[in-house]
């Protein structure tokens, strides 16, 4: 578990620390990025060891069947991290479609998911993404961008969550999790 949660604050702190130092973290200029970028990446590896080999610890028994629940969830999920890259008919309307996106990540994995390591994990990063919007929030108002591709966009987005989405549950199963069994 010592693993996971520092595997947490590596990703966490890194990810902060341009809204709660600002001049601390500019000041690194951009070899700061790199620093940042590693911490970022040896987070997500520690979070994954400590994840894989954490002990087994019940907290809740998620309700039968949620594994559907889950993958309609992640496709949303996986629909939102790419609004801002696709630049679709959500791009203008929508604040923080990454962030939102790793919140209904979060909660996915929590309705399949009842022991401590992953109420650790997952509501980690998804109280970690909640709080990171209200401090982007809090900074300043929102610059509306200006449309972007509209439905191209939206179609492009489509295409890769779907192949996105395979690819991930290509990785669960490989790892011993099926994600299309209902639940796990």
């Amino acid at each position: 578990m010592l693993l996971l949660v520092l595997g947490l604050i590596l990703w966490i702190a890194p990810h902060l620390l341009k809204r709660l130092a600002p001049g601390l973290r500019a000041g690194w200029g951009d070899r700061g990025k790199g620093v940042i970028a590693l911490l970022i990446v040896a987070g997500v590896v520690l979070m994954v060891l400590g994840y894989r080999s954490a002990e087994f610890v019940p907290v809740y028994d998620p309700l039968p069947g949620m594994g559907h629940a889950n993958n309609t969830l992640m496709l949303v999920s996986v629909f939102l991290f790419g609004v801002g890259g696709t630049k679709g008919t959500l791009y203008p309307r929508m604040r923080h479609p990454m962030l939102w996106g790793q919140v209904i990540w979060a909660v996915a994995h929590l309705l399949v998911n009842g022991d401590l390591a992953s109420v650790v994990l997952f509501g980690g990063i998804g109280l970690w993404a909640l709080v990171q919007m209200a401090l982007i929030n809090a900074a300043g108002p929102w610059a509306r961008p200006a449309a972007g591709r509209g439905l191209k966009g939206d179609a492009m987005n489509l295409a890769g969550t779907v192949v996105l989405f395979g690819l991930i549950a290509l990785v669960h199963q490989w790892l011993g999790h099926p994600v299309f069994l209902g639940n796990y």
